[in-house]
């Protein structure tokens, strides 16, 4: 099924049964981690902050009422679902391969499923979700889509794809497969990026209070160390080109940040912590902006343009 411009549409539930599928994950669901449920929730919960009154009163009109119209609390329902049958087509669509030491992101290289289909990438969930919104003010009784759905993965994979070793390398999937110690304890070199920063940032910073980190992130980003930057977050020459720019800013961080010095088997403390924590919680805050950004223009009244990539 293709879209407009081109791009593949991917499948959606009936707007019933998505409604009783997230429901259930809201309730029951263990949690699962990408960037981390801690790095989702930041990310939505930024957006959410930055949402024009027209794009608030849409994405609560989209949330199911167990949400209390907090999106923040369905960011990680994606990674929840992504290895249930009915959703088994999505796993792909969390993450970019690109080939090893290339350090460079080409959507018609890169943005593909594992037997080759077209647009099945972060980067490629990205454009497709943002299209789909724009079909809000049509009416959600339109069944190509399902509304709710595309609001929560797009709002996932906006996390997902600033999480710079989601766009890793092939061999070693995305530095999921590089063991190594965190302080005292085993992990990998993808998970440090996705989860172990933020929760020894936590710690160690903030008590493990999420709230006051949140504050900080938004401190540094309307007066603070980023806010000199702020204007080129949102600089895409076209709306559609604005997930390859993201995507592209993330394997350059990767190999700088990622990936540089690191050896199989060995141990990650101080130095790799104090030197990669300031580009994850920039990463955090970047995605968070740029989430709000799209959000505030799908859901505007002459919210249109992204056409897909072809």
């Amino acid at each position: 099924m293709r879209g407009e411009g081109g791009m593949r549409l991917f499948p959606i539930s009936s707007g019933w049964f998505a409604a009783f599928v997230i429901g259930a994950v809201l309730v029951s669901a263990p949690r699962a981690q990408a960037w981390s449920k801690e790095g989702h929730i930041l990310t939505c919960k930024i957006a959410q902050a930055l949402l024009e009154p027209e794009a608030a009163h849409a994405v609560k009109n989209l949330l199911p009422h167990d949400a209390d119209g907090d999106l923040s609390s369905l960011c990680v329902w994606p990674d929840q679902v992504r290895h249930w049958y009915k959703y088994r087509w999505s796993s792909p669509l969390h993450f970019i391969d690109t080939p090893d030491e290339a350090c460079s992101f080409d959507y018609t290289r890169d943005c593909h499923g594992p037997k080759g289909a077209k647009d099945m990438c972060v980067a490629g969930a990205v454009t497709n979700y943002t299209s789909q919104l724009l079909h809000y003010r049509e009416g959600t009784s339109d069944r190509r889509y399902n509304m709710t759905e595309a609001l929560l993965f797009l709002s996932h994979f906006m996390g997902d794809i600033h999480q710079p070793m989601h766009v890793g390398f092939t061999s070693d999937e995305g530095g999921n497969s590089v063991a190594l110690r965190w302080f005292r304890h085993k992990s990998n070199l993808h998970h440090v990026w996705d989860r172990e920063i933020i929760l020894t940032a936590l710690a160690d910073f903030y008590g493990k209070d999420m709230d006051a980190l949140q504050k900080d992130l938004t401190k540094n980003f309307t007066k603070g160390i980023w806010s000199d930057d702020l204007s080129s977050w949102g600089d895409c020459e076209v709306l559609s080109s604005c997930p390859t720019k993201y995507a592209t800013e993330s394997i350059g961080l990767a190999c700088k940040w990622g990936y540089r010095g690191v050896t199989q088997g060995e141990t990650l403390s101080d130095d790799y912590f104090n030197s990669r924590m300031p580009i994850v919680m920039k990463r955090i805050a970047q995605g968070g902006v740029r989430l709000g950004m799209l959000l505030n223009h799908v859901f505007s009244e002459h919210g249109r343009e992204i056409p897909a990539p072809t």
